[in-house]
């Protein structure tokens, strides 16, 4: 398929700038692949669509504080600092994304808080705007890790129009989130309060975790025409023991077995079997889902509205089918639901 076939227009106000009261609040559309029906609920109405010994797989990444204030040596330039990853602890090398970049060359020293708390160098260049900094700290891992948090901010994406607050640090992570190294929400997993869980495991659902540490390889802008030719940037994920045990008995049960998110559907699609199972694996994916694509584990996905020609919408149009996503796009749009990070939610069965 080709990207232009993935655009939509979308009016700006309907981009969610702040989270809904409480998690569950938030729309929900139910889109049934089998016979086309479209739904408008709650999302506090999703225990109806699951019955006991039913599989939720949730990613349990945490995001982390990744975007710094610093300026420049010498001219004072105030810089973007965008954390991607941890390449080296010891060395406290990091791959990082500057802004504006055309000021930062190899060499320059970066200054980070009000008294210099933090300096990093600039040691090479590796895209146009990214760029390996070593923060030159002489404390351990642990006071590294309180001043990273302390200078850095909820790295809430570029279209919402606001700085973070005191609110953005709990609602921008899911009640679940235990392993460190997202840049980006799994969002889907926003919905998620503990008061719902509970009720869902009241119902006799399980919940299964496995961890795919979001970077900005998901959100990077595809540049090809021809899907086939765009290449994701890999991510780290891992699919234990624990989580392959529930996933696998319920395929053997036929039960549902609910992606709640894009980021978790790739996590599953990289441990797949020769014989369609989960397998318990870790390392780097960068795969990439697109029509068509046969889905091996998950039967069913929960995510939020994304934007259009993205990796995001393009994996919903190879689950749900491309006529049947667009038209639940078309009827979101004309419905008002929320989109993006803070918004509603679409479950496809």
């Amino acid at each position: 398929m080709k990207l232009s076939q993935f655009k939509f227009d979308l009016p700006l106000n309907l981009i969610a700038q702040h989270p809904t009261k409480a998690r569950e609040d938030s729309r929900l559309m139910v889109v049934h692949r089998k016979t086309g029906q479209i739904e408008h609920r709650n999302f506090r109405d999703i225990v109806e669509y699951f019955d006991d010994k039913d599989v939720m797989v949730v990613n349990n990444t945490k995001v982390f504080p990744a975007r710094l204030y610093g300026r420049k040596e010498k001219t004072g330039a105030k810089i973007e600092v965008f954390l991607l990853r941890e390449l080296n602890k010891p060395n406290r090398l990091w791959d990082v994304i500057v802004d504006p970049a055309r000021k930062i060359r190899v060499g320059n020293k970066l200054y980070f808080g009000d008294n210099d708390e933090l300096v990093a160098e600039v040691i090479d260049n590796t895209t146009s705007r990214g760029r390996t900094i070593r923060f030159l700290f002489d404390g351990d891992d642990e006071d590294f890790k309180r001043i990273l948090d302390q200078l850095g901010e909820t790295p809430l994406p570029k279209y919402i129009k606001r700085k973070p607050d005191e609110q953005d640090k709990e609602r921008y992570q899911t009640v679940y989130a235990k392993y460190e190294g997202a840049v980006a929400a799994p969002t889907a997993g926003l919905h998620f309060s503990r008061e719902l869980i509970m009720k869902l495991e009241i119902e006799g659902i399980k919940f299964a975790e496995v961890t795919l540490h979001t970077g900005l390889g998901t959100f990077r802008p595809i540049e090809v025409e021809d899907l086939s030719k765009h290449k994701m940037d890999a991510e780290y994920f891992r699919v234990d023991d624990y989580a392959t045990k529930i996933v696998n008995q319920a395929k053997k049960e036929n039960r549902r077995i609910c992606s709640i998110g894009t980021t978790t559907m790739r996590a599953l699609e990289s441990a797949v079997t020769a014989n369609g199972m989960l397998k318990e694996e870790e390392g780097w994916t960068n795969l990439f889902i697109h029509p068509p694509h046969d889905f091996s584990i998950a039967n069913c996905l929960v995510t939020n509205f994304h934007l259009p020609k993205t990796s995001l919408l393009i994996m919903v149009c190879a689950f749900a089918g491309y006529d049947l996503a667009m038209e639940a796009y078309k009827t979101a749009i004309k419905e008002k639901y929320r989109f993006f990070s803070y918004g509603d939610a679409l479950l496809v069965l």
